[in-house]
């Protein structure tokens, strides 16, 4: 059994993220290539995103910290700490509104 304080984590990522050109920082917790299910934290500074992109199958985003927006075509969805939002099998993008972290948990597809 591993244990690993998300909180304390997502501190680090945070710190890591504002130290970079690009505003932001990941770290997969659990799963890889070799598991069909992948956990990364990712904190993004204001005003970045993960561009548009397809899902590699389903997959929910859990806000940690800060705000951010899961965008779909023209349709957007706010979240906030703590929220959890089910990530359409659409192309997407998540946008920073504030600095944040957020938890991506995702089962891939074989």
């Amino acid at each position: 059994m591993d244990k690993l304080s998300l909180q304390a984590k997502a501190r680090e990522l945070a710190a890591r993220a504002a130290q970079t050109k690009s505003g932001r920082a990941a770290d997969t917790i659990f799963g890889g290539h070799e598991k069909r299910m992948r956990q990364t934290l990712i904190a993004l500074q204001a005003g970045q995103e993960l561009a548009e992109h397809d899902s590699p199958g389903e997959a929910t985003l859990l806000v940690i910290s800060g705000r951010v927006q899961l965008v779909a075509g023209t349709v957007r969805w706010p979240g906030r700490e703590w929220d959890h939002l089910t990530i359409p099998d659409a192309p997407h993008s998540v946008e920073a509104q504030t600095d944040a972290v957020f938890l991506l948990t995702v089962a891939v597809n074989n």
